[in-house]
């Protein structure tokens, strides 16, 4: 299968040569990059691919995913009759079991979910789970999930295919060829230097699997993720397997079960994995495994004695041990990294890598070729990583729980518990003294609430911290309360084009006088979303903007990326400063009282420097939580002065949780939620916060989808029924039609309600009364076209 001549140049060099080099180098071959060619060290597929269990299963927890998932069914069905070589597609489905209530809560979840996206799904009873999978103990079955669609193939044939196809249409392969540097200039990727010699190229896709950490380091670019060995137990024939069944998902018992030649193949995803140190895989790693490790799956195998009992006489093959390559948040890395142009990551494939394949190789050759997915993957975006996170300690912590938490029950507010406490806040013990639990964003330790004297237990049901946000949002609402906004990226751009260049690369009004504050898109050249921030313009050459937390590092490479020809500088200046927000009816009076009697002359969307408890800081009149207020940028070591003077005043600490409670109320869109690189201002209703006149990024992409109209728009919804918990991706029910899904939900704790946002179709008037499926309960709620709470509007006139 291996070509003979290494070229001397080509448009594009895949590294690996495992499903996602495979089906990468497929897909530009597809769109026209035919001198594009693939290095495999070894062997194709001999590092992970080829001993995965391989299953497909189309659901994930967002609508982009799916589809991902979706498109590699699609492709794995039609390779066989492009190329002529069978892929092993078996469709026999998917049944996820419940054995507690809250697992049936979540599969419920999950078939809901299916609903919006298109999936076929079903709940189903145990006797009828029993029928579908006869060797099963369904004692303690509570109930199932029936996904008819879900398949399986053969990983090594369907590399096989993909490899064909990418031939046919002139792409090249080379085996036995080892990468061994990356030249770069000036930023770029120049060529790749290998055991056969140098390739110059434009651009490198990495897909070495777990090996790409390493790969990567020779371009100085990041790539955090980590192998850890992954098990499945082999058995021969075993009576009451006379075909193919579909594949069994018991999931409290951490295993997933299905037909393998007669015999049955049973998987796990322990509580804890085993991690594997770099460089214990070598480069002569090939089509090999790791040492049975019997002890350690010994508490799998006790679980799976439970569920089959059959398994108790059936002979075993093999307990076969595998590495699989994990990432901190169990997504996959995919697109341009931030350190280097033309490098870009198909990697830490999380064990999904031949579900996910087909279509992550697809946007991947998409974002090479064309400068973006083919629609949007931002949390698989390959910088959405702090640097902490790619350290070796970190990652032999962080790994082997997230292969543990891979059929977690997805209870709101789960946080991962190793790797924890990387970067602290200015005020981290002061949030620590006042009880509060964190979250980790970006590696920041950040508070979502307060008083929590023991930490939560998570539910589906109203949660452990449902009063302590209750009275923050009160504090905030009724007198003042203090948000810390601190792990918001901070960029200052600063130099004689500054306001050019953000005319340039922001929609909003960014041109304003020095001492303003905007609100602004920055679009992609569709008008889809790849930021929001908010500018404030210090001097005619010198702003400071405000990004979110975990978009720093995608943000300063894409502003970077656009900078050529402006006279500017962009620095990251996020751990220079903190950001307190005084919000509340009483901020005024706390802010005159510590010290800033002129903090009342500063208009909305207007900011000054002033001094705050002796301390020089920036006062913004802005809020995000629909309550009058100021956020207050200082020195990150002034802080704790201006915090405490703020707290002896009488300001309550507030956290995420009652932030994003009043964001949801005021109407307020946010990135990942309502915003993605897919979402135009029109469909956000963003529109009149762009320039009308034009020179900016996306502007004729943007008049382009006012012209046409938008297909869908943001709309609020309150409910009637305060027992409802929506947590987002819910799908929205009218006259019995899915006409739209949730985005943010919460409570409501101004209005009195569950609350949240979403979008809608043209079917989504104000004022309709609508269905909301919550685990196949339907809940009712209200449609509102604006904000659900919008305090007296003399609040800001007055400051309080």
């Amino acid at each position: 299968m291996s070509d003979l001549n290494l070229p001397a140049h080509a448009c594009v060099v895949v590294i690996g040569g495992g499903v996602m080099g495979c089906s990468t180098l497929y897909h530009l071959a597809g769109e026209g990059a035919g001198d594009a060619i693939l290095l495999e060290r070894n062997q194709l597929t001999s590092g992970t691919t080829w001993h995965s269990a391989a299953q497909v299963r189309a659901l994930r927890h967002s609508r982009n995913l799916t589809r991902m998932i979706q498109y590699s069914i699609d492709l794995y069905a039609g390779l066989e009759r492009e190329t002529g070589q069978s892929v092993g597609w078996i469709q026999k489905g998917s049944l996820s079991i419940a054995a507690n209530p809250d697992r049936l809560t979540h599969i419920k979840r999950q078939e809901a979910l299916a609903h919006a996206y298109g999936i076929e799904a079903a709940s189903i009873g145990p006797a009828e789970a029993k029928e579908r999978w006869p060797l099963m103990n369904a004692e303690d079955v509570l109930g199932a999930v029936w996904s008819p669609d879900d398949g399986r193939v053969s990983p090594s044939d369907v590399c096989a295919a993909l490899i064909k196809g990418a031939k046919k249409r002139g792409a090249k392969i080379f085996e036995n060829t080892g990468v061994t540097g990356i030249h770069t200039q000036n930023g770029r990727i120049k060529a790749v230097e290998t055991t056969r010699g140098i390739v110059a190229c434009d651009a490198i896709a990495l897909t070495a699997g777990l090996w790409s950490r390493e790969v990567g380091a020779m371009a100085g670019v990041e790539v955090p993720l980590l192998a850890c060995e992954h098990f499945y137990l082999l058995t021969h024939a075993v009576d009451g397997i006379g075909g193919n069944l579909p594949t069994l998902s018991d999931h409290d018992g951490h295993l997933y079960i299905r037909d393998d030649s007669g015999g049955l193949l049973v998987g796990c995803f322990e509580p804890r994995g085993k991690p594997i140190a770099p460089r214990q895989l070598d480069g002569s790693f090939a089509f090999q495994l790791l040492p049975e490790d019997w002890d350690h799956f010994e508490p799998m195998m006790v679980n799976a004695l439970h569920r089959l009992p059959a398994l108790e006489h059936a002979e075993v093959k093999m307990l076969l041990n595998g590495p699989e390559s994990f990432t901190p948040d169990g997504t996959f890395l995919l697109g341009e990294c931030a350190e280097t142009r033309g490098l870009f990551l198909g990697c830490g494939m999380n064990s999904v890598g031949v579900a996910a394949g087909g279509g992550a190789g697809m946007n991947l050759a998409h974002c090479i070729l064309h400068g973006r997915t083919a629609y949007d993957l931002g949390e698989a975006d390959a910088k959405r990583f702090a640097p902490v996170f790619n350290s070796l300690e970190h990652l032999m912590a962080r790994a082997p729980e997230v292969l543990g938490t891979h059929y977690d029950i997805a209870y709101p507010g789960r946080q991962f518990k190793s790797a924890r406490n990387l970067r602290r806040l200015p005020l981290d013990g002061e949030h620590r003294a006042a009880e509060a639990y964190m979250g980790e964003f970006y590696g920041w330790e950040r508070p979502l609430y307060f008083g929590a004297k023991t930490p939560p237990q998570l539910r589906f049901g109203r949660p452990d911290w449902f009063d302590h946000v209750r009275a923050e949002v009160a504090a905030a609402h009724e007198s003042a309360a203090v948000f810390d906004a601190s792990p918001f990226g901070k960029i200052d751009v600063t130099g004689g084009d500054a306001e050019a260049f953000l005319l340039h690369c922001c929609a909003g009004h960014v041109g304003r006088a020095p001492g303003s504050v905007v609100y602004t898109a920055v679009l992609n050249e569709q008008a889809g979303f790849e930021s929001d921030i908010t500018a404030q313009r210090i001097a005619n050459d010198h702003y400071r903007l405000f990004v979110g937390s975990g978009s720093i590092k995608r943000d300063l490479a894409w502003f970077h990326r656009r900078a050529e020809g402006f006279d500017i500088r962009l620095q990251d200046t996020t751990e220079d400063y903190a950001t307190l927000c005084l919000m509340g009816p009483q901020a005024r009076r706390i802010a005159v009282e510590s010290g800033a009697p002129e903090i009342a002359g500063i208009g909305y969307f207007k900011h000054a420097r002033l001094h705050v408890a002796g301390c020089e800081v920036r006062a913004a009149r802005i809020s995000y939580v629909g309550e009058a207020g100021w956020e207050i940028t200082c020195r990150s070591g002034d802080a704790s002065e201006i915090y405490a003077a703020f707290v002896s005043k009488g300001a309550k600490p507030a956290g995420l949780f009652a932030q994003t409670s009043m964001r949801i109320e005021k109407g307020f869109c946010a990135m990942g939620h309502e915003l993605d690189s897919d979402v135009t201002p029109v469909e956000a209703g963003l529109l009149p916060m762009t320039r009308a006149h034009g020179g900016f990024l996306g502007y004729e992409a943007l008049c382009t989808r006012k012209r046409e109209g938008a297909k869908r728009k943001v709309i609020s919804l309150l409910f009637e029924d305060a027992r409802a918990v929506p947590l987002g991706h819910e799908p929205v029910y009218l006259n019995g039609d899915i006409i739209g899904e949730t985005t943010s939900c919460a409570f409501g704790y101004r209005v009195g309600a569950p609350v949240a946002l979403g979008y809608g179709d043209a079917r989504a008037d104000a004022g309709a009364h609508v269905k909301v499926d919550i685990a196949r309960e339907m809940f009712a709620a209200r449609i509102v076209q604006g904000a659900l709470f919008d305090p007296d509007s003399s609040l800001m006139r007055n400051g309080g």
